[in-house]
């Protein structure tokens, strides 16, 4: 194996770089820019049961050192996703992806991610209960630890493949919510979500987006998110996924110490498109800086002494 190569509860893979779910579509737009096979795997669009079109737009305000966005889970529905979408990701990405699912109550998550499960490139379901943009579920689940089991339990139910869950930093206690996860059965934790956060336009004194409030994310939040993987890493034993406003191979480096085992980079993939490709050339020769021979020696490092 090579020395970038990690595994993801039991899937081995070629890096640790993966393109976060909202950020990188289904992964053809980004097959036109350059071969997204270069990718340890990518998380696809927040999947529900139903179409949905998303709230109105405005849906994006700059931040300065991060964006405020409330898409609103917009996505043609999972029969769709499988139908179509799929399908196309296929003829340019010869790897396992992971599927990204939202719901707004159980049965939503239990019908999408049994559905998903039987599709042969879904290599594992990414169950996001952490979703700041939609009332009635989303976060609303993920910030109650028995709704939370609840939701792992019921999918697992009805799955064969590793299930993922997302969690969101808009918490008390991240550690309550991720041990309720695993102990429900889940087979890897996935942190952070976005932040709360909103902007308003000084000129009309009113919110710039018009959910008036979204979830914040960016450069600005990877101290936050650095220290909840941390957290986690140290209270459960299932794999650990890093989140938050990664965009430099220093920045997944980083997210590997505190113990995650692969990182996802999301709203930089917004503004530059090719960061992902970037950051894994880079990572061979930021890893001679640091002298790191092989990046699995690393995991949870700054737990250690």
């Amino acid at each position: 194996m090579g020395r970038l190569n990690v595994d993801l509860c039991g899937i081995e893979l070629d890096n640790p770089v993966i393109p976060s779910s909202g950020t990188f579509g289904y992964g053809y737009e980004y097959a036109e820019l350059y071969d997204i096979n270069c990718l340890g795997t990518f998380s696809f669009k927040g999947t529900t049961r139903e179409p949905r079109f998303g709230h109105p737009p405005p849906r994006i305000a700059d931040c300065g050192n991060g964006i405020v966005n409330a898409i609103g889970l917009q996505n043609p529905g999972v029969k769709k996703v499988i139908s179509e979408e799929l399908p196309k990701l296929k003829k340019c990405f010869n790897k396992k992806v992971i599927a990204n699912v939202s719901g707004f109550d159980v049965s939503d998550f239990v019908y999408c991610c049994e559905k998903l499960d039987k599709e042969e490139q879904v290599g594992w379901l990414e169950v996001n209960i952490s979703c700041p943009n939609v009332k009635g579920g989303g976060m609303a689940l993920g910030t109650d630890p028995d709704r939370a089991a609840e939701v792992v339990e019921s999918v697992k139910k009805v799955t064969t493949k590793p299930v993922i869950v997302k969690l969101t930093p808009n918490v008390t206690d991240i550690k309550v919510i991720a041990k309720a996860c695993e102990d429900a059965g889940a087979d890897g934790i996935s942190l952070i979500n976005t932040m709360l956060g909103m902007r308003i336009d000084l000129k009309t004194r009113r919110p710039v987006i018009a959910n008036k409030m979204g979830g914040y994310s960016g450069p600005a939040v990877f101290p936050s998110a650095l220290r909840l993987v941390h957290l986690v890493a140290e209270t459960v034993s299932v794999p650990v996924v890093g989140v938050g406003g990664v965009s430099s191979a220093e920045g997944v480096i980083e997210m590997m110490l505190a113990g995650a085992c692969a990182v996802e980079i999301g709203a930089a993939n917004l503004i530059d498109p090719y960061v992902c490709r970037d950051i894994i050339n880079a990572l061979p020769e930021t890893m001679d800086k640091y002298g790191i021979n092989n990046l699995k020696d690393i995991i949870g490092e700054a737990h250690r002494g």
